[in-house]
């Protein structure tokens, strides 16, 4: 007896559609970088940079990085075990990046440290 295609693929077919349909990929869930960069209550001279991810991952390890304004490396650092970064600052004008990979960037200029 000869089977039709259609047939086969009902047979085959469907249960293979319906199988990749439940275990298809799940969305993604991406971590953000975050940072946020205070002066010191204690100290005016230096910053405190706090880091982490959106999803509560800690930030240790994180490269941190202090430039000028021409980009020139001044201060090369990482986030602690607490994800904290604290620097003396700089008598140049100057913005941080916190570098947890590629597009995995936060920049903060010295204008918005609080």
């Amino acid at each position: 007896m000869k089977t039709s295609f259609f047939s086969a693929f009902s047979l085959f077919g469907m249960p293979i559609i319906l199988l990749t349909a439940l275990y298809a990929p799940l969305p993604a869930y991406a971590h953000s970088p975050i940072c946020n960069c205070y002066d010191d209550e204690e100290d005016d001279s230096k910053v405190v940079c706090e880091g982490g991810f959106s999803d509560g991952a800690s930030a240790e390890g994180v490269p941190v990085r202090v430039l000028n304004d021409r980009d020139r490396v001044l201060i090369n650092g990482v986030m602690d075990a607490e994800s904290i970064f604290a620097f003396t600052k700089p008598d140049d004008d100057f913005h941080i990046i916190y570098d947890a990979g590629p597009s995995h960037q936060v920049i903060i200029y010295m204008d918005d440290i609080e």
